[in-house]
């Protein structure tokens, strides 16, 4: 066990000399969580533009990459979702969720990638590729 610790800070430290940064925003509890992300993903690449990443959404938090989702205040999320892909953010969603919740996969915003489940996809972000895990 000591000797895997050692690996991964051997792994992080290797990581974070080659300056490149790498984090998983996990959104699960819906259209509040997802407005507060944006604002951060946002305020996260002003400070670091070349930082990697991959916002994972289950449950709840699928809501706002779904066909006319709509923030607090009635605007649309596809501007930003267009936006931040452009950044280079990708978005992920939980097959699971739609299937539990019966939404049909084209319901999902294009630029949004469906993976079989967003739990899992947020675990192996971190334990095989070495992202920083957030939750907005």
């Amino acid at each position: 066990m000591k000797r895997l610790l050692l690996l991964v800070a051997g792994l992080l430290a290797a990581s974070l000399a080659w300056g490149e940064v790498k984090v998983v925003y996990h959104l699960s509890e819906g259209i509040p969580q997802a407005s507060r992300a944006i604002g951060n993903i946002r305020n996260h690449i002003a400070a670091d533009p070349t930082v990697k990443i991959v916002v994972v959404t289950h449950g709840a938090g699928i809501d706002f990459l779904l066909d006319g989702a709509v923030n607090a205040r009635g605007q649309s999320f596809a501007g930003d979702i267009g936006d931040l892909t452009g950044r280079g953010v990708e978005f992920r969603v939980c097959n699971n969720t739609l299937t539990s919740r019966n939404i049909s996969k084209d319901k999902v915003a294009m630029e949004a990638k469906i993976v079989p489940s967003g739990v899992a996809e947020t675990a192996n972000l971190q334990a095989k590729e070495g992202f920083v895990y957030i939750h907005p």
